[in-house]
């Protein structure tokens, strides 16, 4: 095999990474401009509030009013807010994961489909006699390749995992709407 015929493939391979990466450089600023604007728009929602709030309490006289006020319409609509403001977030974050994770597994299966293109190659411009290598090198490559695979697919299950941890946190912080019975 020529060393012509060799820099080709491991050119497309080069451009294949750097387009991941940039792929991956888009992801990160779209999930950036995303949490950017969720913050940006919580702060301006929040010093309208604030500014309505304290009105509010200004026009109440009363201790115990102003104290029922605070407890039963700032703290349970601060409460509310924070959750919807946690959710967008969660959801920005595992948006923009999951493209990551799909821009990984296109990126793997593209370079396990030129790394077994390279040993076909390599191993079918073997030289006479050395077929007992060759064998043994294909058996340990496909092993490898098992290998890898288990290891990618143990990958996959933890992200999964990491997933169905975050939305269970996220499903603690929100409040239940049922009422339990007394």
């Amino acid at each position: 095999m020529s060393k012509k015929s060799m820099d080709i493939p491991m050119m497309e391979s080069q451009q294949k990474v750097v387009d991941a990466g940039q792929a991956v450089g888009r992801v990160a600023m779209e999930s950036a401009q995303a949490i950017a604007k969720i913050n940006q728009q919580a702060a301006q929602e929040f010093a309208a509030q604030i500014q309505a709030r304290m009105s509010e309490l200004m026009k109440t006289q009363d201790p115990k009013a102003a104290f029922d006020y605070v407890h039963a319409e700032v703290l349970q609509e601060a409460a509310k807010e924070v959750t919807q403001y946690h959710q967008q977030l969660l959801d920005a974050l595992k948006s923009g994961n999951q493209e990551l994770v799909d821009i990984a597994e296109e990126l793997i299966q593209s370079s396990k489909a030129d790394l077994i293109h390279f040993v076909n190659d390599a191993t079918n411009n073997a030289p006479m006699g050395s077929e007992a290598y060759v064998s043994v090198f294909k058996t340990s490559f496909n092993n490898a390749l098992q290998n890898f695979e288990m290891i990618r697919a143990a990958m996959a299950d933890s992200f999964t995992n990491f997933e169905q941890s975050v939305e269970n946190v996220s499903n603690l912080a929100s409040p239940k709407t049922s009422k339990k019975k007394s």
